[in-house]
């Protein structure tokens, strides 16, 4: 059995239903709107995020899911197919998941609107609803993200990302939106209960180990459905080339920023940072950094009594680490 496959089966039941109830939460009168939020459903990717949701909602109740998790699961879900258009807009990227995006198929005006779309009907499930509190941790996810991509935007120009930075970028572009999942999967069971915290910080953990694994894929030679170097390319500052500038010689930091601002097209160039990165050891300390990200995980799950659906939930902290892709 596929790993995927494993950690859902515990809440195989609930994905199914969500599925259904996400696409109601998604219906328009407006035929365009529908036939474009179509597409996406029959594109979607592995929905981890619900999966999240639902996994850390039944673990710390014994078993229960209630009409705000599946709430709470739309939202979440609804939101960050708003990002993903967005962000295909942003990017100016015309493939999401091997078809074409949104954007490439309707133009950028459609791609932005369909983006406000879900948006706001994500926000109004909340709100119809009086879940009031998910719709806080929701809100709080989306400032961060917008934060996040803005920090990475300003600090690329400059080329003058510290370790310090480079953490606070990866956790509001990445790691808080899987951190609100597992808040609101906590909270839409057990609201104000010390877990919602525990489990935010959960998610984070995992977000973090999650975003280090994806800079690793930058320096790898597998097919994973995004070129090697791509990073570099786009001047994106990650982990393992952070932290070898900070180790690096006055003469080879200088080669390197050189390479990274004016030769950043140039393929045999970018090999050579690729090749400079891994002989200093800049792989080795990312994958560290992500193994401690990820035992902090791991622990905070332990203090939880033994259930299928903790089980997945390490599984799912594992197959963030272990993934091809």
């Amino acid at each position: 059995m596929k790993i995927v496959e494993q950690i859902k089966q515990p809440i195989a039941y609930e994905m199914d239903l969500f599925e259904q109830k996400f696409q109601l939460s998604m219906a328009s009168k407006v035929a365009l709107l529908n036939r474009i939020t179509h597409y996406i459903v029959n594109r979607k990717g592995k929905q981890m995020r619900p999966m999240f949701v639902f996994l850390v909602s039944k673990m710390v109740s014994n078993g229960e899911v209630s009409e705000r998790t599946y709430r709470g699961a739309s939202v979440i879900e609804l939101i960050h197919t708003a990002t993903l258009v967005h962000d295909d807009v942003v990017d100016d990227s015309n493939r999401r998941r091997g078809f074409f995006s949104v954007n490439a198929l309707w133009k950028n005006k459609i791609a932005v609107l369909i983006g406000d779309y879900l948006l706001s009907k994500g926000l109004l499930l909340s709100i119809d609803n009086n879940d009031f509190d998910l719709l806080k941790i929701i809100s709080i996810a989306v400032r961060e993200m917008s934060e996040g991509e803005l920090l990475q935007i300003e600090k690329a120009r400059k080329l003058d990302i510290t370790e310090a930075v480079y953490y606070e970028i990866i956790r509001q572009k990445t790691a808080t939106l899987i951190a609100a999942c597992c808040s609101l999967g906590a909270a839409s069971v057990k609201p104000e209960s010390e877990h919602v915290e525990t489990m935010r910080k959960f998610g984070e953990l995992i977000g973090m180990a999650f975003q280090i694994k994806d800079d690793l894929f930058d320096y790898s030679d597998a097919q994973i459905g995004k070129p090697t170097g791509i990073d570099i390319k786009e001047q994106k500052m990650t982990l393992p080339l952070i932290y070898v500038l900070n180790q690096a010689s006055k003469k080879d930091k200088k080669w390197l920023i050189n390479s990274i601002k004016n030769h950043n097209k140039d393929t045999k160039r970018v090999k050579e940072v690729i090749g400079f990165v891994k002989d200093n050891g800049g792989l080795d300390y990312a994958i560290d950094k992500m193994k401690g990200y990820q035992m902090e995980a791991l622990e905070l799950l332990a203090k939880y009594p033994e259930s299928d659906y903790k089980n997945s939930l390490k599984l799912m902290v594992n197959y963030v680490i272990d993934r091809k892709k």
